[in-house]
């Protein structure tokens, strides 16, 4: 029996979508016609119906084009797909709650207006503020989603027996009775990763100035006691002076907004004999994929900003010299050895930049490139190019 086939209008129709929903989807590169006739027609099979409705339901459950995007390309992986899922829920959940405090500040805004008839403007900030914070939770749970697709990639591809965690966690020489303090913990991986190695009376206070990102950390270490947890911005710790033998900012320094403002609150709160480390990466960090994106299209950059020009392995040093009195650097040593293309299409589109613009509609090419690539080399060889500072005796000033 011949295939049937529709034209676009007939095959918005049968989708119940407008004709304009199917060339803008046509033109993300999420949904292309079957065939393109003589005459010039796009035309759509039963097959491209039904992806068509995989496209509608995943942006019903809330995802972007660009998530929606990255699924197609991981179709056939359950894990990427499930994953997807997961962070949606905990999305809608987290909405749900931040809904409710608005609903709740709107009904005690109300209150105040009615019985005293007079505008109460800091309830109308506090408004505002839970606004916000439901606004912000889709952005903190897409971080930590690219977070963990970057981890995977370093995971399941690095060569150096001793991963990136376990590694750094030596580098903590964390002794019993001892108290730590995490900067940006994130879904508390690091610690997960070497809970078995914690000592006796460890005391962990794990902050995120991102909470979506603290009940992340939360569910993950639920069956350990050590842990305790806040949401708090590293500028301004609410904690007392002298508080933590041991202070851990893990590929942290690079995205604060006053480093100086940063430094002195770590130091302050840190013991005169207490340990600061803080992990970052130098300038030679997964150079062969930056120069591959480049390659296919010049325009392409994966960070807004340099990294490691505003805090690396080269510079690190020289700034935090000015806030402890003993700083020294330690190397990781390690390479990537990637045998498929996936993880490397998934750590690129998890980036900063803006290679979402100018890989919408070339996805299949770019994915061919990769290929291509692959097939010559046999296995893509990635520098690694990471380390950690040891920072001792804080300047107090």
């Amino acid at each position: 029996m011949a295939e049937r086939l529709y034209t676009t209008g007939e095959f918005a129709k049968k989708a119940n979508v407008s004709v304009r929903t199917i060339r803008y989807y046509d033109k993300q590169g999420l949904l292309k016609p079957s065939k393109i006739n003589d005459a010039g027609y796009r035309l759509y099979s039963d097959e491209e119906f039904a992806h068509l409705q995989k496209i509608l339901t995943l942006k019903y459950l809330g995802f972007s084009l660009e998530e929606i995007q990255m699924i197609a390309l991981n179709e056939k992986s359950n894990d990427f797909v499930k994953s997807s899922l997961k962070m949606q829920e905990k999305l809608v959940r987290s909405k749900i709650e931040g809904l409710q405090l608005v609903e709740k500040a709107l009904v005690e805004t109300s209150r105040i207006l009615e019985e005293e008839n007079a505008v109460d403007w800091k309830a109308i900030l506090h408004l505002i503020h839970m606004i916000g914070m439901e606004k912000s939770l889709a952005e903190q749970y897409k971080t930590g989603a690219n977070t963990s697709v970057r981890i995977r990639l370093h995971r399941d591809f690095g060569v150096n027996p001793e991963g990136w965690f376990p590694w750094l966690f030596r580098q903590l020489e964390l002794q019993e009775e001892q108290s730590v303090l995490e900067i940006g913990c994130g879904n508390g991986e690091f610690w997960m990763v070497n809970a078995a190695k914690i000592p006796m009376g460890s005391q962990i206070l794990l902050s995120d100035i991102s909470s979506g990102m603290i009940e992340d950390a939360k569910e993950k270490l639920a069956a350990y006691s050590v842990f305790s947890y806040e949401v708090f911005d590293c500028h301004s710790i609410p904690l007392e002076a002298e508080t933590f033998d041991r202070v851990v900012a893990n590929h942290v320094m690079f995205y604060l907004k006053n480093m100086d403002m940063a430094l002195r609150e770590i130091g302050r709160v840190l013991k005169p004999d207490g340990l600061f480390l803080c992990s970052t990466y130098g300038n030679r960090h997964m150079k062969e994929i930056s120069e591959m994106v480049k390659e296919f299209d010049e325009r392409i950059n994966l960070s807004e900003v340099s990294l490691s020009e505003m805090f690396g392995l080269e510079n690190g040093g020289e700034i935090l010299k000015k806030y402890f009195r003993d700083v020294r650097c330690v190397h990781y040593e390690d390479e990537l050895m990637i045998s498929k293309t996936g993880p490397i299409l998934d750590y690129i589109m998890s980036c900063h930049g803006n290679q979402q613009e100018y890989l919408g509609n070339r996805y299949d090419e770019f994915r061919v490139f990769l290929e291509q690539k692959m097939k010559k080399k046999g296995l893509l060889h990635i520098t690694k190019d990471a380390g950690a500072f040891l920072c001792r005796e804080p300047i107090l000033k």
